[in-house]
């Protein structure tokens, strides 16, 4: 009884600590109607042809499995290997899993191949060995108007955008020697080899257009990894100060994390104090903290396949300088006046000429920042786009303002990630200070 009575002061301690945020809001998982649905509005946004996606083809690295973004959207299925083939003629869809051998189940255990209940939990007209896909679509795909909806643009992944994808390729194929194809490349020629009568289309567009409205399901998760995201850089802020490495805030965050079910941080954790603060993506995070400084974290957490995105700025020491608090306080107006700006039907120019209004109003000098959209934020901390962005209600976005002077070793960024709502926006993340008075207020709590 003694131990059971110190393990529950232990756990309240732990929540009115902060530690631990509660998940009563979060779904355990995605019902199996979400996907669903999610295959039906594709296939009837298609309305021909067969569809096929892929999953991720298996683990690397050192970090937990996260499956292919695209895949996942319409299947919750986290099999490695597998094949999605969605028939819009019929509304039917079929999952293609490799079949595992004892030992690969002992090592790695089973897939939906092994799982009796896979194909009605998943909602699917069947499960197959994938070593059948062929055969499948030989049987489907043989007629002359066959057309094949396959991903021919870049995937995207939890923390890099399909533009960045296709970016980071390109930079790969400087050395001619790495210069191979991408996996949606072979793909792609493999089918044409295999039915060079069929017409292959990207169903890239018509997979953007669906995800960059975030369903309710999606929106309960990400209101509540905004809580914990929010807290794991509240504890960070709390974790600094003059003498302590920047990797020390970052473990100090990512603790949070883990303590509340994240799979882990977005993207790689960037915190950077002095001149560190100039370097937008910087990630080696093992620099020693000096007084006077400013520190910069832009950090988000990856729970059930929806991530978040937060930067704040604040003293190592506790306190703004003046020259700080300038830069600052501009900052902060013009990320204001972005969020007042954000409504359904607004534009980047919109907001653009909404805070060089506001600016004006408050007699403050921008500095050259003039404001705009941010970037989306979904399944990845980039998140997909189709064609030109105008704001519609259930999309969710990133706004961060930023000024840099590396000569001054001053860079200052303030990031939060909203939802757009019916009349406005919600800011998912607001629970971290950002205001001065605040960020020094939470400052003064620290104990060293």
């Amino acid at each position: 009884m003694k131990m059971k009575k110190r393990l529950w002061l232990l756990l309240l301690m732990l929540v009115f600590s902060g530690q631990i945020v509660a998940q009563a809001v979060i779904p355990a998982a995605y019902t199996p109607g979400e996907f669903e649905k999610r295959r039906l509005a594709l296939m009837k946004a298609v309305g021909q042809g067969l569809i096929i996606l892929f999953a991720s083809p298996g683990q690397t690295g050192a970090g937990h499995f996260r499956q292919d973004n695209d895949f996942f959207y319409f299947t919750g299925c986290e099999d490695t290997n597998a094949v999605l083939v969605m028939n819009p003629s019929t509304g039917d869809s079929f999952l293609f899993v490799p079949q595992k051998t004892e030992r690969e189940k002992m090592m790695e255990g089973g897939n939906s191949l092994d799982d009796p209940g896979a194909r009605d939990r998943l909602r699917l007209r069947n499960i197959y060995p994938v070593s059948y896909l062929d055969e499948f679509l030989a049987r489907l795909a043989g007629r002359q108007d066959q057309v094949l909806y396959l991903r021919l643009s870049p995937e995207d992944s939890v923390g890099e955008s399909r533009s960045e994808t296709a970016l980071f390729l390109a930079r790969r194929h400087r050395n001619p020697y790495n210069a191979q194809p991408s996996l949606n490349q072979f793909r792609a020629e493999r089918f044409r080899q295999l039915y060079p009568a069929a017409q292959l289309k990207d169903v890239t567009p018509f997979i953007d257009a669906l995800r960059m409205i975030k369903t309710e399901e999606e929106i309960a998760i990400l209101r509540q990894n905004g809580k914990i995201s929010a807290e794991a850089v509240k504890k960070a802020m709390l974790a600094s100060r003059p003498g302590a490495y920047e990797y020390e805030l970052e473990a100090a965050a990512v603790e949070v994390l883990l303590r509340n079910g994240c799979r882990g941080p977005a993207y790689p954790p960037i915190v950077g104090s002095g001149p560190n603060t100039c370097i937008q993506h910087y990630e080696k995070n093992n620099r020693r903290m000096e007084s006077g400084e400013l520190v910069l974290m832009d950090f988000g957490g990856d729970l059930n396949y929806m991530t978040m995105d937060i930067t704040r700025t604040w003293p190592v020491s506790g306190r703004f300088t003046e020259e700080q608090k300038k830069i600052y306080r501009v900052v902060l107006e013009v990320q204001k006046a972005c969020l007042e700006a954000f409504r359904p039907g607004v534009t980047s120019r919109d907001v653009q000429e909404y805070v060089a209004r506001k600016m004006k109003e408050k007699g403050i000098d921008p500095l050259g920042l003039r404001g705009g959209l941010g970037h989306l934020v979904g399944l990845s901390v980039h998140d997909v786009q189709s064609g030109e962005l105008v704001l519609q209600e259930g999309m969710v976005m990133a706004i961060e303002p930023a000024l840099y002077y590396p000569e001054r070793n001053l860079g200052i960024r303030i990031e939060d990630t909203v939802l757009i709502t019916k009349d406005g926006c919600e800011v998912l993340t607001s629970a971290v200070p950002k205001e001065i008075e605040e960020i020094e207020a939470l400052l003064a709590k620290r104990k060293f």
